[in-house]
């Protein structure tokens, strides 16, 4: 499988937790049967949205593991293995592996700054445990380090098992860049919900979706009609679903999304510390938001 697998639109899938903090793996099942039934085109389990950074490395496998099951075959599966020990990361690739997922998500090395030969590095140490294609993850608002495209260029010639990116810079110039000047097959995401449509007109090739937990019909149908090059189509569905992608970072992802979906009758919205529940004001922005994007309760 290659970076070609990973197109489309894909929900950066949330983790349900019980009111003591434990994975409800029952609840979860039903969300992705739920996403699945609306159309998306790949599942994430296990990034940022899923709270990975609070999931213990047993919690991780049980999640992918469940989400292959449940996926049975019918979308791929790309699941997160993040963190900024290298060893660490190794080791959850290789078990997300095990656990049957396609293909493997990793975010670069927070806190570290590591240079770029470091992060050739880490990748091909990553790369070599999983054995699966990686799509690295660019996310400088929360590693404090952006992956420059020539940087991110060096690391897919030299990684050839790196077949994409996750791109949540925010910086179009930067993207754009990488769209013309990628490998053939190399596979660019939106990590961004908003920026879906201008990166789809720029080539892009999909996203990895936050909103696509409450709007996975609209969202696929919008990445799917960027991609055939139904832009009108495509404008007005981002129209209807910006302020809702808008909203679900009024305070720290994932807390709105979770919201959201309890909002929306489907599942409580419980967090491990130290993200805790939604405002009262950024709450009544969400349900605003929902009511507009007509996925409200």
């Amino acid at each position: 499988m290659n970076g070609s697998a990973f197109r489309g639109a894909g929900p950066a899938l949330v983790t349900p937790m019980t009111a003591d903090g434990a994975v409800d793996l029952d609840a979860f099942t039903r969300h992705v049967e739920w996403v699945l039934d609306e159309g998306v085109d790949m599942l994430v389990p296990c990034g940022t949205t899923g709270e990975s950074a609070t999931l213990t490395a047993g919690e991780q496998a049980a999640v992918i593991r469940r989400t292959v099951e449940v996926a049975a075959g019918r979308v791929p599966v790309l699941a997160g293995a993040g963190g900024n020990d290298t060893r660490v990361v190794a080791a959850l690739a290789r078990a997300a592996a095990e656990a049957g997922a396609d293909g493997v998500l990793t975010v670069t090395p927070y806190y570290n700054k590591p240079t770029a030969d470091g992060l050739v590095a880490h990748y091909q140490a990553v790369a070599e445990a999983a054995d699966r294609p990686v799509i690295l993850y660019n996310v400088p608002g929360r590693t404090a380090l952006n992956v420059t495209a020539d940087v991110l260029l060096r690391v897919a010639r030299e990684v050839p098992a790196v077949v994409g990116v996750k791109e949540a810079s925010g910086d179009l110039a930067q993207i754009g860049t990488i769209l013309t000047r990628r490998p053939e097959s190399f596979t660019v995401l939106s990590g961004d919900d908003e920026l879906t449509l201008p990166l789809l007109a720029l080539g892009a090739d999909g996203i990895i979706s936050v909103v696509a937990n409450e709007a996975p019909g609209p969202m696929s149908a919008l990445c799917r009609a960027g991609l055939d090059g139904r832009f009108d189509e495509a404008r007005a569905l981002h129209d209807r679903l910006l302020p809702l992608m808008r909203a679900n970072f009024v305070e720290t992802n994932p807390v709105p999304v979770k919201t959201a979906l309890e909002l929306m009758g489907r599942g409580p919205a419980h967090f491990r510390l130290p993200l805790v529940p939604m405002t009262p004001p950024g709450r009544a922005r969400l349900e605003a938001a929902l009511r507009e994007a007509g996925v409200g309760a």
